[in-house]
């Protein structure tokens, strides 16, 4: 049975793992020769994407599973992985390949519009973000239970979205030694987080590790 603390825990794992703050500098950049009007819309799109992404990964991702016929506890244990190797990059304060690659970065110097590629996607809702709500809306099978994962998700995207319209303040305040040193403590949290994931899915299918 899960608890309302166990939810908040759900909530922080996603923000870390979506992690808003290393998008900043990006966003910064990206958006420099934009409006403020263009730079508050590209902030609510982005959010907005991210909320979708999320929010249908923890409806559709366990159907999806069963259609592959993949088992929740492998799909933690291939996620764990995944989050794990995104938490070491994170800590080292490295470009992420698993959410974007650096020909995907020249590529959207070119774009008129990055709210939804790459910085909705893959930056932000990027596979990690994406596996670890799947495990966390296959917890337990139960509207309810459902219910407060969509919740978190939208409480994750209004985090984006606030962390976007704060971008240009909180990256001056912080700088690049602040924004690499909150990234590695992120991913340090993350790296709990992927252990935590990755032993929940050996348990099931390892019986001998109890």
């Amino acid at each position: 049975m899960l608890y309302w603390a166990d939810y908040a825990k759900i909530f922080v794992a996603l923000v870390i793992i979506v992690n808003p703050v290393s998008a900043l500098p990006l966003f910064v950049s990206m958006t420099a020769s934009n409006s403020e009007a263009e730079k508050k819309h590209i902030a609510r799109i982005a959010s907005i994407s991210v909320a979708v992404v999320l929010v249908l990964a923890a409806v559709i991702g366990q159907p999806l599973l069963a259609l592959f016929g993949i088992t929740i506890a492998s799909f933690k244990v291939g996620g764990a992985i995944l989050i794990l190797l995104m938490a070491i990059s994170m800590m080292h304060a490295a470009p992420n390949r698993e959410k974007q690659t650096p020909e995907e970065a020249r590529e959207a110097e070119n774009k008129e519009n990055i709210a939804v590629v790459p910085l909705a996607i893959p930056l932000l809702s990027g596979p990690g973000a994406i596996s670890t709500t799947i495990v966390y809306a296959t917890e337990r099978s139960s509207p309810g239970h459902l219910g407060i994962i969509i919740l978190c998700c939208l409480l994750v995207a209004f985090t984006t979205w606030l962390a976007l319209r704060l971008a240009t303040p909180v990256s001056k305040w912080l700088g690049e030694t602040g924004v690499n040193i909150a990234i590695r403590l992120m991913g340090l949290l993350l790296a709990a987080v992927a252990v935590e994931i990755l032993t929940s899915g050996l348990v099931v299918l390892l019986p001998g590790l109890k």
